[in-house]
């Protein structure tokens, strides 16, 4: 049976979903992080992130795929340790205001924000950010801080840029890192997720009829990898982050800006 969302739930769905596959695919991050804050607007916070986790799995299904061959395994190594300390320091946060809506929506939306105002300031600081190596124990530190933000929003794709941006890796390889890296935390997060009820049955319809989106991202995303410059991509990204994030925070319609 199909769940009674209203209709721009699956306007914002079709939409998210799509971009979300051409992102991890294509870019290595961006359209993921929308994904939560977008689905948000119509439907509860917790639902939004039960409904992602599943789908954001056949995702990277597609993408290791193409990408199982192609990552830094130094990085990972660094990454994935302090990763699983986020998913449980976010899992904790999720579980103690699982009740509160408003505060998990302004939460969403403060971290919807607050990726595009850092990327704001990653161009606008370039020079000094790339020429700078992380060290060791950044590793861990920002793969903390992206186990805790994707564990509550599917958002951990910043950090993860902040200690792999400098290393200047080719572009596959930058791109199947975050790949494998993803793929590795979304199916720890099943764990906590199943722990806090969040994963239904009654999530499998829905769930179904959008799988084949997922697919459709993945091959679009690794089309345009090798024939698009990421710039108005990651813009346009932004954008809609920016509105659905300042939506979440003051609870008003700015998304009927860009779809009325």
């Amino acid at each position: 049976m199909i769940p009674d969302y209203p209709l721009i739930f699956w306007v914002y769905a079709v939409i998210a979903i799509t971009l979300l596959g051409v992102s991890k695919a294509g870019f290595g991050a961006g359209a993921a992080v929308l994904g939560t804050p977008l689905l948000s607007v119509a439907i509860p916070v917790i639902d939004a992130a039960a409904l992602l986790l599943p789908l954001l799995i056949i995702c990277d299904i597609f993408s290791i795929l193409h990408y199982r061959s192609h990552f830094d395994r130094q990085s990972l190594k660094r990454l994935l340790p302090g990763a699983i300390t986020g998913i449980a320091l976010g899992a904790f946060f999720f579980g103690f205001f699982q009740g509160n809506q408003q505060i998990l929506k302004i939460g969403i939306g403060i971290l919807a924000v607050a990726f595009v105002l850092h990327q704001i300031a990653k161009s606008v600081f370039e020079g000094v950010y790339k020429n700078r190596k992380p060290a060791t124990v950044e590793g861990a530190v920002w793969g903390c801080v992206s186990g805790f933000t994707s564990t509550l929003a599917h958002a951990g794709g910043p950090p993860v840029m902040m200690y792999l941006l400098p290393q200047k890796l080719p572009r596959d390889l930058f791109v199947g890192t975050t790949v494998i890296f993803f793929a590795t935390i979304n199916v720890i997060k099943l764990v906590p997720y199943h722990y806090l009820g969040l994963l239904k049955v009654g999530n499998l319809v829905t769930i179904l009829i959008l799988s084949p989106l997922t697919y459709l991202g993945v091959i679009l995303g690794i089309y345009l990898n090798k024939r698009f410059n990421d710039v108005w991509f990651n813009r346009v990204i932004y954008t809609l982050l920016f509105l659905t994030g300042t939506q979440l925070i003051v609870g008003k319609s700015l998304l009927k800006l860009v779809f009325p």
